[in-house]
């Protein structure tokens, strides 16, 4: 048949540019030690920055919350999807950022992406006198939100300010969105929010911050970037996501009442999509309580104390022919280059019992392809310096 025969080529020919994504399946709950295809690891691939995801005060919460509400939502919020636990997670999660917000007020989303494709498109879909200015690093999610918008995008350079502000400047638009990364997932760096935010007060524009790789490890309290930076403007639009450092799943928005309204009645993300189980919801509010109590500061500190050691001569990395991006978050990116040696690093690191996750584009640009090293506070010191030690290796051997 022709058109398998198509398809087949293509496959061919991403295989050939070693650019072939290969699931594995993983037998034992998320955690530094999982069981993968019947053979157990050390995974440093994860994005379970807090260790939660298998917090047995957040899976009894899970129980419970299925044992009083079901397996499944049934409908749309809109319909009769919306549950108790929906409505109490959102108005803790207006709570957790609402002292940065002006009348804040959230909503919650089955996957991040959804939330951001439900933001952008929410704001600006319909509107002809509307104009969007991405970060050239912006997740998928986000670069998708501003397609299905059918808005016109303008994209800026990483992390350009003089550009960025010279787009503002020149726009005339009366719907400005800056829609920006908080920590960008394949760098880990920080975008300057403070600066953004700055400009978009100046020029009337809202900004939108995607939090994702934030929420629950930058701020004090764990609430995110928004209280690293300690900002605080009626110009924000907020979205953090719950799969993460809160270890369960799902996503929110939270920003002024009035935009989070907008949302509801117009994203076509948020309205035509069941519900996420309430039971989700449930086991959520009792990862907020771990984020914002004591254990919550405990874990986050320990996983500052990890970031910290992949800089100590004796137990971090030294490399040579690789470079460690500078990053002082969970996300440790060391970039190769080459596609396929990094496939080999990756395999290499895999055959020792080391899980590290092998990024090529199109998830980075041609040319940057990276072992991505994700680290979670589940992790100990002794499992750091085992995974230092042999990247370090790998990269002497192939020097």
């Amino acid at each position: 048949m022709q058109l398998l025969a198509q398809l087949s080529q293509q496959l061919q020919a991403l295989d050939e540019r070693s650019l072939i994504r290969r699931r594995r399946t993983v037998d034992t709950p998320c955690g530094p030690r999982v069981t993968v295809d019947g053979r157990e690891l050390l995974a440093f691939c994860s994005n379970d920055y807090l260790g939660l995801a298998n917090h047995p005060l957040i899976v009894e919460a899970l129980r419970e919350g299925a044992s009083l509400y079901g397996a499944g939502s049934g409908a749309s919020h809109l319909i009769s999807g919306h549950a108790r636990p929906h409505a109490l997670l959102e108005d803790r999660l207006a709570g957790f950022v609402g002292a940065h917000l002006e009348r804040p007020r959230a909503l919650t989303f089955c996957t991040g992406y959804m939330a951001n494709l439900a933001i952008i498109s929410g704001l600006t879909a319909g509107d002809r006198d509307a104009e969007i200015f991405s970060e050239s690093l912006n997740h998928a999610s986000l670069i998708d939100g501003a397609r299905l918008s059918r808005t016109r995008v303008h994209v800026y350079p990483h992390a350009d300010l003089a550009a960025i502000e010279a787009m503002l400047k020149a726009s005339n638009a009366a719907t400005k969105l800056v829609v920006t990364d908080s920590v960008f997932s394949m760098d880990g760096d920080l975008a300057p929010l403070p600066e953004l935010l700055a400009l978009c007060e100046q020029y009337n524009a809202w900004l939108v911050v995607d939090d994702a790789h934030g929420f629950g490890t930058l701020g004090a309290r764990g609430h995110g970037a928004l209280e690293h930076f300690d900002l605080r403007s009626p110009y924000l639009v907020y979205m953090g996501t719950l799969g993460k450092a809160a270890g369960v799943g799902g996503a929110f928005v939270a920003a002024h009442e009035t935009v989070i309204e907008t949302l509801i009645q117009k994203a076509r993300p948020y309205i035509f999509t069941t519900a996420a189980p309430p039971a989700m919801a449930h086991a959520l509010l009792a990862s907020l309580d771990l984020i914002d109590g004591a254990e919550g500061a405990l874990r986050r500190a320990h996983l500052q104390a990890l970031v910290a050691q992949l800089d100590d001569a004796a137990t971090g990395l030294q490399l040579q022919r690789w470079q460690r991006l500078p990053s002082a978050t969970a996300i440790q990116p060391i970039l190769i280059g080459d596609n396929a040696e990094t496939m080999r690093a990756g395999a290499a690191l895999y055959e020792q019992g080391l899980w590290v996750g092998t990024i090529r584009p199109p998830t980075v640009a041609a040319g940057t392809a990276r072992l991505r090293v994700t680290l979670s506070a589940g992790h100990s010191t002794m499992e750091v310096s085992q995974l230092s030690a042999a990247i370090n290796a790998l990269e002497k051997e192939w020097t």
